[in-house]
């Protein structure tokens, strides 16, 4: 039985792809998945949830997914906006080998899958989509977030899928506290035991 966790840097186990069928942009789409990532089989309840629970994202600009895993933020932000540049950035390399592949199969040629220290420090986003890594701890998922989340430009937002008993009503308390006070977090929905996040950050005037 694999010990592996999906923020595994490089799974041991050998890749073998495997076909998955997951409703993008309201289409299914014929994708293919791994071991040794999040959520291999299927598209998670935490992603459907985030997904049917947001607007649609900005149609220009730089586009963020917080923990790609194979692929479904940052595919169905890349669906929604193809003039948009969409960075998946996951720590996992089998996971960003698989979102390549699949934005390859979709025909996307605006998606950067790339580890968290290859999007360019200047970088400002118009959005972030996330289901973050809640079990690789408090303290680093806080780190996380104060990595990406200050990188919003001006109106920007985030949008984090959180499940209400890994804390994420104390999650959105904490980020109030912590993050510039030019930001706002709020609940957007909630829904099968989760609660979708929403910080904006207002124009400064």
């Amino acid at each position: 039985m694999s010990n592996e966790h999906y923020f595994t840097a490089e799974p041991a186990s050998e890749l073998q792809l495997r076909p998955i069928t997951a409703k993008l942009g309201g289409v299914d789409r014929s994708l293919v998945s791994a071991s040794g990532i999040f959520s291999p089989g299927h598209l998670d309840q935490g992603t459907l949830v985030l997904l049917a629970n947001t607007p649609p994202p900005p149609t220009t600009g730089d586009l963020l997914d917080i923990g790609c895993g194979w692929g479904p933020i940052a595919l169905s932000l890349a669906l929604a906006s193809p003039e948009a540049t969409v960075w998946a950035v996951d720590v996992n390399q089998r996971a960003l080998q698989l979102t390549r592949i699949n934005a390859e199969r979709l025909g996307l040629d605006n998606i950067r899958a790339v580890l968290p220290e290859d999007v360019p420090d200047d970088i400002r986003f118009a959005t972030v989509w996330s289901n973050p890594p809640i079990r690789v701890g408090k303290d680093e998922l806080h780190r996380l977030l104060m990595h990406w989340l200050p990188r919003l430009q001006d109106d920007g937002d985030a949008w984090l899928v959180v499940q209400k008993n890994l804390g994420s009503d104390s999650l959105q308390k904490w980020l109030q506290e912590q993050l510039p006070a030019s930001f706002h977090v709020g609940r957007a929905a909630m829904a099968k035991g989760f609660r979708v996040l929403h910080a904006r950050r207002r124009e400064h005037r």
